[in-house]
């Protein structure tokens, strides 16, 4: 067995490469644990965690110098291909172990923002080269910069260093040759697989923890990425994630959750499809939404949050004001589909991404637009991010302003022109807007409050230093927000136009708990001519905000929404997707569904936002299920789209078909 010694066969680079990987990812893991060290106690995990860490770490290798070690074994040798093959195999080497170390030098800033490894949204990212390099230049430079030093040192290093390993290589006897590949293979599936299951190692399977960081510690980047990006083509299906349900089952449970007599349901081909008379009879309203970018409750002072929202509070004290309103998601267009197409989460992306809902997929634009309003997007970035342009114009709205359409910005960050001049423009588009002889929906979306935090110089007195910080930019959102309102008060559009400011989700979504509810929780404000002032304390969901809009401006629709019209309804529940996670709080009762786990029971106590282990009632268990399976199946049927004008209205039929 010459082969494996130093200096005698091909393939003692790749024995080497392992167990200096190996060391890599470990000393990584415990460097990042120790960072971490009060949550990983709390968890009482530190030795699972650096077992199974190491389980996950031979895994990842095994995965990365498998197939080229097979073909090592059978290509190299003195000929000209063997040497070829050897030239690759040294940059395979250098590579893969820089792109290792280049993940895990990402890890922390990752965790710094959003309390999780890199995961999907890394890999999203990506194709967004210019936004994001701003946004590291700007709000992580150090990191950055760390980075560009150590990674090209890395690969420099590691391609001298092959070169070293592989002098006098000397080539076995080729009988031997097929012998040892099918070993290396045989060895390496089995690391790689790490499992006598039916299913190979996975992240669900060395889970242990109701603290989703924790459990990604387990992991390396490396490996967490590679599994994000295995599940970026498969749009997931949430009921491979949580359990199948019977359809009808689902059906009759989604129907007992929304408390609405049969005769409402209007359409056997689309099941949830539903009739809907407005509360407000006048004459149809203008409506505005504005989508404050990460303004969590916690920025919010009328809401119990730090005193940096001065503007909002007093228009607080004008409106009606939600509470206890909770977003359905951590990224912006999760708050998107929740708040413009009232569609329910899903652990697979966001409906704004995905293939088939790029066109008849119902929102609020469409339905606006059949019914004879003028629709538009207006933001201060670039459309084309997170696919918006693609989902919104394809959906019904029929006029985007952008980035590109802002020649004259007072300010330009790494996300686009500053708050004030997005909402220059809205004010704008509004006056011009009302002369029309339509009524007008506009979707006005922030940006200032993101990372890197940056806005003009002297609007505001800082909250602290330096100026770059999420409370600074926080408020600088609300400064922007209310000169915005000063102006429309003032204007003709302001007596015929109702106004929501709700944020899409908080500015860092963390915590020990599988589903940090807290940081759910977002401000929610409706404001116009005719809204009388109150301070809202029921429970609701941002997909209860689109029906609410509907009534309140006087349009009465047959649509396939499952939020509640809070004019009429209290629904007593929201609904929250954490990465994997789905939860249910219906009271202060929350069921929590977890990939191929058994679901958990929780009870949240919203006055001290403590969230403790209770049992499971079985039947919010299946509430939660339902819902949670619901937006999976509605979106691979098609069920989530406005009927064809001829389509007939028949009470709604059930099926013995299981989610699959």
């Amino acid at each position: 067995m010459s082969w494996v010694k130093r200096g005698s066969g091909p393939l003692w680079p790749f024995f080497c490469f392992f167990w200096l990987n190996l060391a890599l990812l470990g000393a990584s893991r415990l460097g990042l644990s120790a960072w971490q060290a009060g949550r990983v106690n709390e968890a009482q995990g530190w030795v699972h965690l650096l077992l199974q860490g190491l389980r996950i770490d031979l895994s990842t290798l095994c995965w990365l110098f498998g197939v080229p070690a097979v073909l090592t074994a059978l290509l190299a040798g003195p000929g000209a291909l063997g040497r070829a093959w050897l030239c690759l195999m040294r940059l395979w080497l250098a590579a893969g172990t820089g792109l290792l170390l280049l993940l895990e030098l990402a890890t922390p800033a990752f965790i710094d923002t959003y309390d999780l490894r890199p995961n999907r949204l890394f890999v999203e990212y990506l194709i967004y080269p210019r936004e994001v390099f701003g946004m590291l230049w700007q709000g992580h430079r150090i990191a950055l910069l760390l980075a560009a030093v150590l990674v090209p040192a890395a690969l420099w290093a590691g391609w001298r260093w092959s070169g070293r390993l592989c002098r006098d290589v000397r080539i076995p006897a080729w009988y031997w040759r097929p012998v040892l590949a099918v070993l290396i293979l045989v060895l390496g599936l089995a690391g790689a697989r790490s499992s006598l299951g039916h299913r190979g190692l996975n992240p669900a399977l060395v889970a242990f923890s109701t603290d989703p960081l924790v459990n990604t510690l387990v992991l390396n980047s490396a490996y967490s990425v590679g599994f994000a990006i295995k599940q970026l083509g498969k749009e997931e299906d949430a009921a491979s994630l949580y359990g199948h349900m019977d359809r009808a089952e689902l059906l009759r449970t989604l129907r007992r959750a929304q408390g609405r007599p049969d005769g409402d349901y209007v359409s056997q081909e689309l099941p949830t499809l539903t009739r809907n008379v407005a509360s407000y009879r006048g004459r149809s309203k203008n409506l505005v939404i504005i989508l404050e970018e990460s303004l969590g409750a916690q920025f919010v002072g009328t809401l119990g949050g730090l005193p940096l929202t001065p503007e909002f509070d007093r228009l607080a004290e004008q409106g009606w004001l939600f509470e206890q309103l909770y977003a359905t998601g951590t990224r912006s267009v999760r708050g998107i589909e929740a708040v413009v197409t009232g569609f329910t989460p899903t652990p697979a992306q966001a409906v704004v991404k995905l293939d088939r809902s790029q066109t008849g997929f119902f929102t609020l634009a469409q339905l606006l637009r059949e019914q004879g309003y003028r629709t538009g997007f207006i933001y201060g970035g670039e459309s084309h991010f997170d696919n918006m342009a693609s989902f919104f114009l394809g959906n019904g709205f029929e006029h985007i302003v952008d980035q590109r359409d802002f020649t004259d910005a007072v300010f330009q960050g790494s996300w686009g022109v500053s708050d004030e001049d997005l909402f220059a423009r809205a004010h704008q588009e509004f006056e011009r807007l009302q002369w029309d002889d339509q009524p007008f929906f506009s979707l006005v979306f922030s940006s200032s409050n993101h990372d890197p935090f940056e806005f003009p110089d002297g609007r505001i007195a800082l909250y602290e230093q330096p100026k770059p910080t999420r409370n600074n930019a926080a408020k600088y959102a609300d400064y922007a927000l209310g000169q915005f309102f000063a102006k429309a008060r003032q204007a003709d559009y302001w007596q015929d136009t109702l106004f929501l400011v709700v944020a899409d989700h908080d500015s860092r979504t963390y915590g020990p708990e599988l589903v940090p509810v807290p940081h759910f929780r977002v401000p929610a404000l409706l404001l116009g001519e005719g809204i009388a002032a109150r301070r809202d304390e029921r429970l609701v969901s941002q997909i209860d905000l689109p029906p609410t809009l509907l009534s309140l401006i006087g349009i009465d629709s047959d649509n396939p929404m499952l939020g509640r019209d809070l004019t009429r309804f209290s629904p007593n529940r929201a609904l929250m997707q954490f990465d994997k996670n789905f939860a249910l709080l219906k009271g202060d009762e929350m069921a929590v569904l977890q990939p191929e786990r058994e679901g958990l029971g929780f009870r949240y106590d919203a006055l001290s936002q403590r969230l403790t282990s209770a049992p499971l009632d079985p039947s919010l268990l299946d509430e939660a299920r339902a819902y949670a399976l619901w937006g999976s199946l509605a979106y691979q049927q098609g069920w989530y789209r406005l009927p064809a004008p001829a389509l007939a209205r028949l009470p709604t039929g059930e099926s013995n078909d299981e989610t699959r």
